[in-house]
C-alpha cells in the first residue's frame, strides 16, 4: 500500500471517529450514523488496498 493512500484512509476514519464522537456528544444520531459510515468506508479501502498488495508480492 503506497504511504499516500494509507496516510489518507487513516485520516478519512480518524475524520469519521471524530464525527462519531460529535454526534455522540450532542444527541446527533444522523452525525454520528455518517461518521461511523465514513469509518467503514476506510477501512473497506484499507482492506482493498492489503489485497492488492497481498497480490504484488
Amino acid at each position: 500500500m503506497s504511504a499516500e493512500k494509507k496516510a489518507r484512509n487513516l485520516a478519512d476514519k480518524a475524520k469519521g471517529k471524530a464525527k462519531e464522537a460529535a454526534g455522540s456528544l450532542t444527541g446527533n444520531d444522523a452525525k454520528r450514523a455518517r461518521g461511523k459510515a465514513e469509518q467503514s468506508k476506510a477501512d473497506a479501502k484499507q482492506a482493498g488496498e492489503h489485497a492488492k498488495d497481498a497480490f504484488r508480492h
